[in-house]
């Protein structure tokens, strides 16, 4: 039984998240339809991260199996031939070995969070940014974020209903810096809480707006306490850039 892993970008605005829900459409019904639509197989695919609804991704990776064997090239084109009009593609398609998991195989995560801090509205990025009136300190934030880089408990940057067993994560690269007009801010860790990025952004916006020194976001963090994050940034802005693996965990026949 053949395995096959994915790499999948994705416009999130139009769907619920990654996860099949019964209130909207999801990228993983879409994926399912598309691989039953070719192979006459209905299967279970899994992912590296469960994106929320609005948020994006460039670098998503799934697997799933197949009772029949087909080329890697023929799967991505299959696939993305069978999800138009939708705004999902594959990237890439390779046959992963039988052990390979999307996510628990994962060794890092890396998220991307776009702020436009602008006074015009957004036109062409509008529902792909974060619109917010600046402007921003981004030095500030990207000085005051590296408080919360290494393991600690983020029981504060976390979701009220995240069903992780442990608020303690380790977060390895929290980076603030002006780009292409916006603020980017890079985020990797192993894992992440249920929307432990925005709830981060939220937070730093405070300090790029001078509301809030790194002493504030240090004590936040301190106190393990939902109540002093700052407001959740929105999904629109946040991106699924890129997920790591072992160099061995993909099986020989790769396109």
């Amino acid at each position: 039984m053949p395995r096959y892993k994915l790499t999948i970008e994705y416009d999130g605005k139009d769907f619920v998240g990654w996860q099949r829900q019964i209130n909207g459409y999801a990228v993983q019904q879409a994926l399912e339809e598309a691989i039953q639509a070719f192979s006459g197989e209905a299967v279970i695919s899994q992912a590296a991260g469960r994106t929320d609804a609005g948020v994006h991704a460039l670098g998503q990776v799934a697997h799933f199996d197949l009772q029949r064997h087909f080329t890697a090239d023929k799967v991505r084109d299959a696939l993305n031939y069978h999800l138009r009009p939708r705004p999902v593609v594959v990237l890439r398609a390779e046959e992963a070995a039988p052990d390979f998991n999307a996510r628990h195989s994962a060794l890092a995560r890396h998220y991307l969070y776009r702020i436009a801090d602008q006074r015009p509205p957004l036109a062409l990025r509008r529902g792909r940014a974060w619109h917010v009136r600046g402007p921003l300190d981004a030095d500030a934030m990207h000085q005051a974020a590296q408080c919360l880089l290494g393991r600690h408990d983020f029981t504060t940057f976390r979701a009220a209903k995240c069903q992780a067993k442990s608020p303690i994560r380790t977060l390895d690269l929290l980076q603030v810096a002006r780009q292409d007009g916006e603020i980017h801010i890079r985020a990797r860790a192993r894992a992440f809480l249920h929307n432990q990025v925005r709830s981060i952004v939220g937070s730093l916006h405070q300090v790029g707006l001078g509301r809030w020194s790194g002493q504030d976001l240090a004590a936040a963090l301190a106190a393990c306490d939902r109540s002093r994050c700052g407001a959740v940034a929105p999904a629109e802005g946040l991106y699924l850039t890129a997920v790591d693996y072992p160099e061995d965990v993909a099986g020989p026949n790769q396109s």
